[in-house]
């Protein structure tokens, strides 16, 4: 596929993954760690963005943002798969945090239909920069912005979805501890 990213061999590197959602001061460097994956693939799109065929953009930009999902996902320890290994109480509660914050993607089996669901809501820009390519330079350069803009934002959006998520999940575990420590 498009930009897909190559799989890592986990014992060549340091981290194995993450069986749980982050807790803590992890939270908070997961986050910066997704948002600049976010700025790298936007940049990506921006550039596949200015090459003038209608439609190539469209199609890089799904199956960049479906990766770019899964592997936020995964950093969060909020992967479908991941949260399915999770204490029963805790895999409702995550579903739960996730859908209150209005984390679409979140803990889901991202496939493209849900990302192109995901892209039938920014409509109206996607198809601004579809049309701006037909001006020479002028329409690459702001159909280029366009796809930016757009992309980041999306990316962005996921990332604070999967932070609350997370936040919410230390919240109730914190509680869960605190219960579970109180003498009868």
């Amino acid at each position: 596929m498009l930009f897909r990213r190559k799989k890592k061999d986990v014992a060549a590197t340091s981290e194995a993954p993450k069986l749980e959602p982050v807790t803590g001061a992890d939270i908070e460097l997961a986050r910066e760690r997704c948002r600049e994956m976010v700025r790298k693939r936007a940049l990506v799109s921006a550039g596949v963005a200015a090459v003038p065929l209608p439609g190539v953009d469209v199609l890089s930009d799904l199956t960049t943002f479906t990766v770019l999902v899964e592997e936020v996902n995964k950093e969060f320890g909020l992967s479908q798969q991941q949260i399915e290994r999770l204490h029963p109480r805790m895999r409702v509660l995550a579903y739960q945090a996730a859908a209150s914050v209005g984390g679409m993607l979140v803990g889901k089996l991202v496939t493209k239909t849900l990302v192109l669901q995901l892209f039938k809501r920014a409509g109206i820009k996607i198809a601004a920069k579809t049309v701006t390519k037909v001006v020479p330079i002028a329409g690459q350069v702001a159909s280029a912005a366009i796809g930016f803009a757009l992309f980041r934002k999306m990316g962005y959006e996921h990332v604070e979805a999967c932070a609350k998520v997370a936040r919410e999940l230390q919240k109730a575990r914190v509680i869960d501890m605190g219960t579970a420590q109180v003498p009868v």
